[in-house]
């Protein structure tokens, strides 16, 4: 898959940004890095921050956090604005009268903040990069953060 906009869910801004370094954060970093390399527009929605970093304060992972602020810095950012969360409730109401929710009901459901911040950035060609393709599929185009190159 390929797209000239990458924007990274919580799977792989966690995966690029965990200082253990596991085997698929190193590969998750180097596929990164080949992305901004190749010109590629990768943005980080504020709401995959939010969830990222929301567990790593819980966790108190200082040198988490100051990995994520590192990954997040050579990145672009997208702060959550009104049309975003106007456009997630929407997203919100349509997956349960479809009977296809993607969280509980009294959960906030990051998936469709994610989604239509997203829809909100009025860009045609773009992906979500994501471990959880099922969800956001649901609202925008998603693949595994794997299988999107440059």
């Amino acid at each position: 898959m390929v797209s000239s906009v990458v924007i990274l869910d919580t799977g792989p801004l966690g995966l690029a940004s965990s200082p253990g370094r596991t085997q698929q954060g190193v590969a998750c970093g180097r596929w990164l890095t080949s992305l901004v390399a190749a010109d590629v527009r990768v943005i980080v929605p504020e709401i995959a921050d939010y969830e990222v970093r929301r567990e790593l304060l819980r966790a108190k992972k200082t040198r988490g956090i100051a990995r994520l602020d590192t990954v997040i810095s050579w990145l672009e950012y997208l702060p959550i604005s009104t049309e975003a969360m106007r456009q997630a409730a929407l997203l919100w109401a349509q997956a349960r009268q479809q009977g296809k929710p993607t969280a509980d009901d009294k959960a906030l459901d990051g998936d469709a903040i994610l989604a239509a911040q997203a829809l909100t950035l009025d860009v045609a060609d773009f992906v979500v990069a994501t471990t959880n393709v099922d969800h956001l599929s649901r609202f925008v185009s998603a693949g595994a953060w794997s299988e999107i190159t440059a």
